[in-house]
């Protein structure tokens, strides 16, 4: 790879750079910050072109790259520090749980190419999903409904319905109950 011809200048942000930079702001010291409750999370975030369900809470700590590609659905959490580095889509259903320190990557490299090149693909957590702590999930993946990937683990490629998965990468390991609920 050759570093210095690497361009990135086709890549739309999705805002202005002033819009940017007052997410950046609101981002480092009201939603990363310790300050307790959920609330104001949730609204800067709304502010900010995320679209946000009923009943989600979002803990401390948590870093969202472009609020304007987010959406949430009803009664999903997001733990402390989940970072979302969301240079495409992501969708969280509704009643996910995305514990602490989760790490949604939705952007990469292209080592084939000399240049670089930026590969950029969504994240899709269908309802129910559970990303325990310290899980990994990389571009492209869809975490399908009720699916588990256990503490520490890195999905890689989509995860099935109703499956608990652990492991780098992650392997399927039993179902997560046998009669799974109706979504």
């Amino acid at each position: 790879m050759r570093l210095d011809k690497y361009n990135n200048s086709e890549f739309n942000r999705g805002r202005s750079r002033i819009t940017e930079a007052m997410w950046v702001l609101c981002e480092t010291f009201l939603v990363r910050s310790f300050l307790p409750g959920s609330r104001h999370r949730v609204w800067l975030l709304r502010l900010f072109g995320a679209t946000i369900g009923r009943g989600v809470v979002i803990h401390p700590g948590v870093r969202v790259k472009f609020p304007w590609r987010l959406k949430v659905g009803d009664y999903s959490w997001i733990g402390d520090s989940v970072w979302i580095d969301n240079l495409a889509d992501v969708t969280i259903g509704s009643h996910c749980c995305v514990s602490q320190g989760v790490y949604l990557c939705t952007g990469s490299h292209d080592w084939t190419n000399e240049n670089f090149d930026l590969i950029r693909k969504p994240i899709t957590l269908e309802d129910k999903a559970w990303l325990c702590a310290k899980s990994t999930v990389g571009p492209g993946v869809t975490v399908h409904a009720e699916a588990v990937l256990t503490l520490g683990s890195v999905a890689t490629w989509d995860l099935n319905s109703g499956w608990i998965y652990q492991g780098v990468p992650a392997e399927a390991i039993r179902k997560r109950r046998e009669d799974p609920l109706e979504c």
